[in-house]
């Protein structure tokens, strides 16, 4: 069963993120995963969302999200990540 990534997103430094954005690709070359969706917030609909883009990834099940997650090429990224930008990430399934 398909499981899914869903980040929200308030970036900080663009250029920072960008480089956070390529790596993250990168390490989902090898894996069975493709981003479903990325772009900007419209408008806030119910309640209110501080971050203002999202990602929606999906993987082939919750055993390859959670691989990937916990892969050393993108716990790498976590730092860069965490400087570039305030992230929430969920994973669903």
């Amino acid at each position: 069963m398909a499981a899914y990534l869903i980040g929200h997103i308030k970036v900080h430094d663009e250029r920072l993120w960008q480089h956070y954005v390529e790596g993250v690709a990168a390490s989902l070359e090898p894996i069975d995963a493709r981003i479903l969706f990325r772009g900007e917030k419209q408008a806030d609909l119910a309640g209110t969302n501080p971050r203002d883009r999202a990602v929606v990834v999906e993987f082939a099940d919750a055993g390859e999200l959670g691989r990937w997650f916990h892969s050393d090429a993108y716990q790498a990224l976590i730092p860069l990540r965490d400087r570039a930008a305030d992230v929430m990430i969920t994973s669903y399934g």
